[in-house]
């Protein structure tokens, strides 16, 4: 079967293309340059640099397939930064890689490997995909390895993506994902993982904003009470459950709690004040194609990172929902996305309002 891979340059994509070729599979990779290099960094930590193209291409070589780059930049613009600046901009935390990995990696891979004449697209995601053979639906799952299950990135897919979905490594944890690279004299097989945001090459979030028309804006910080308490330079510079950088002496720990960016304010208060029992989402994708019912329980999760959380969800309409927690969760963050689970499989998500 002729089968597209998006390989990055990092070790996963590269075993995943590896695995498939093994399995008999006419194998196509496909890396995608996303910004201007001349931006962003150049060398291993950032994803999607020239080094990272160059090992794509050097890995394609080593595996005996053919390799593309494809130029993606404009539409990176569009749906990643653009998305990016807004939403800091309006006092919301945004997460630009659940944009970049749905709406337009695999949308655009799929559309892609239709003109390779390919049936399937595959990643290196740390996800599953599975047919319910009694409904004929497909099931987005969670990785096996619970310490890079990526699948809480992966929430946007459609029934229709899913359908051209294949994950190689969902059922490998990462040590022998590396393995494997070794194995196979992969020159990628110790090669870090990226973690910071790709297109913010220092990590200077506000510089980078400000570099892209956000304007410092001066405002007052407020506790809860409503006095105000400090000045700060712009909303674009905090986040909910933000503790350090707020510029405050204050004899216990303060918190942004609370932004309005149309009035330029940030509040702040103690640990507790971040504690929220409920939440509304928009923008919800449900993996089945249609919203659960009423009173449905899920585990929960409102960041990467954090623990799932027992909820119970109430859809508005077709993609908004109402979810009231078990237990209140700390620093629920407007523009964070919420991804809602049934065990492994992914039910939904959308972004926090």
């Amino acid at each position: 079967m002729r089968i597209v891979v998006a390989m990055s340059g990092g070790v996963d994509s590269s075993v995943a293309a590896a695995l498939l070729a093994q399995q008999g599979h006419e194998v196509i990779g496909l890396s995608m340059q996303l910004y201007d290099q001349s931006e962003g960094q150049t060398a291993f930590g950032s994803c999607c640099t020239l080094d990272d193209l160059h090992d794509a291409r050097r890995v394609a070589v080593r595996l005996g397939i053919p390799h593309y780059i494809v130029n993606f930049e404009e539409k990176f613009h569009e749906t990643v930064i653009s998305d990016f600046v807004g939403e800091y901009a309006a006092g919301r935390t945004p997460i630009p890689c659940v944009h970049c990995n749905g709406d337009l990696k695999f949308a655009r891979l799929v559309e892609r490997a239709a003109g390779f004449g390919a049936d399937l697209v595959a990643t290196g995601h740390y996800a599953r995909v599975s047919r319910d053979e009694a409904s004929g639906r497909f099931r987005l799952l969670r990785g096996r390895d619970a310490a890079k299950d990526q699948s809480y990135f992966l929430f946007t897919l459609t029934q229709a993506q899913l359908a051209h979905a294949v994950f190689p490594l969902g059922d490998l944890d990462k040590p022998a994902v590396r393995e494997q690279a070794r194995a196979l004299d992969l020159a990628v097989a110790d090669k870090p993982d990226s973690h910071e945001i790709c297109f913010v090459a220092d990590g200077d979030h506000a510089g980078f904003l400000e570099a892209h028309g956000v304007r410092r804006s001066a405002g007052e910080i407020r506790n809860v009470a409503g006095e105000v308490v400090g000045q700060h330079t712009g909303v674009h510079r905090f986040t909910v459950g933000q503790r350090k950088g707020l510029g405050l002496s204050s004899p216990i720990p303060l918190y942004v709690v609370g932004i309005d960016a149309a009035d330029g304010a940030v509040t702040v208060g103690p640990r507790e004040a971040l504690d929220r029992g409920e939440l509304t989402a928009g923008r919800v994708n449900w993996i089945a194609g249609a919203a659960p019912a009423a009173g449905t329980r899920v585990s929960a999760q409102i960041r990467h990172r954090h623990k799932e959380a027992a909820a119970t969800i109430h859809p508005i309409g077709a993609d908004r929902v109402s979810l009231v927690f078990d237990d209140p969760q700390a620093a629920i963050a407007p523009g964070q996305a919420l991804v809602m689970y049934q065990g492994d499989a992914v039910v939904g998500g959308g972004w926090i309002d």
